[in-house]
């Protein structure tokens, strides 16, 4: 359940940071919402009287920072500017594979050939009908949205593994607060550069990126990731991008495809498969 909310917070991250875009530039647009969410977490961090990590526990921290704080905002708001979120969603798509393989290189742990065959069944399913409903063309956008898979999927498992030995809203605080230095002087440069025209859906679209994605989402997600595993809790994110595309129809007003239903069907099949699976 608890994976399964932070799959449903980060689906509403692509439709979110369209909307936060009306109102800031790329670089604005992650600086402030990496900040914002930074203030939050110390406030938390603070009131829990929460101490600080252990030296061997911040190499880790800064890869859960440079991987889901900074990076992956960062490239798919960069990638948003020109592709759509149907075509950005093909990303998420292939995010629980490259998670599950970085977690077998990081911890040791070999999951069994029918999770292996079901995850890339899935992620096949996904690419597929994430490809069609863009009508099968590459966005000048894809470098920096494959870009975004990997650092993330390592962010991903970094983190997950930190969540096993800390609480999982204390791994995204503390890696959050290691990035407040650099994203508050990100800010103010990026909004000095950027123009900044505010409405309703830029505000909306910042804090939902602030504290529903980054903040909320990651904490619900590490604690989920640390009770089940990293290889199938990543599994649950086939859905994302489904849910992602029911977003976009009922926020930015996208057209969705005949295909969705059967495409639905096919990746909880799949997730149902890694789900009872061996690891």
């Amino acid at each position: 359940m608890l994976a399964g909310l932070g799959v449903v917070a980060f689906s509403l991250t692509f439709p979110s940071t369209v909307w936060g875009l009306e109102s800031f530039g790329p670089w604005s647009l992650v600086a402030v919402r990496s900040t914002l969410a930074a203030l939050v977490a110390g406030v938390f961090l603070l009131v829990g009287r929460v101490p600080l990590p252990e030296r061997r526990h911040w190499a880790g921290l800064a890869v859960v920072g440079g991987g889901v704080v900074v990076g992956f905002p960062l490239l798919t708001s960069l990638a948003l500017r020109t592709s759509t979120t149907s075509h950005a969603a093909v990303v998420v798509g292939l995010l629980p594979l490259t998670t599950a393989a970085f977690a077998a290189l990081r911890t040791g742990r070999r999951p069994s050939r029918t999770f292996w065959i079901a995850a890339v069944s899935g992620a096949v399913v996904v690419l597929g009908f994430t490809l069609g409903e863009s009508g099968g063309s590459l966005s000048t956008g894809d470098l920096y949205l494959f870009g975004a898979l990997l650092v993330c999927a390592a962010g991903y498992t970094e983190g997950g593994r930190l969540a096993a030995l800390m609480p999982g809203w204390q791994v995204i605080g503390w890696a959050l607060i290691l990035c407040l230095p650099l994203m508050l002087a990100a800010s103010a440069v990026a909004l000095s550069l950027e123009p900044v025209h505010l409405n309703a859906h830029g505000v909306v679209g910042l804090l939902w990126v602030a504290l529903g994605s980054t903040f909320f989402g990651l904490y619900v997600w590490y604690r989920g990731m640390a009770a089940i595993g990293i290889p199938k809790a990543s599994q649950l994110q086939l859905a994302q991008p489904l849910l992602t595309l029911v977003w976009s129809v009922t926020l930015l007003g996208e057209t969705l495809s005949p295909a969705a239903p059967a495409a639905a069907v096919a990746v909880l099949v799949c997730i149902a498969v890694t789900q009872r699976s061996k690891s």
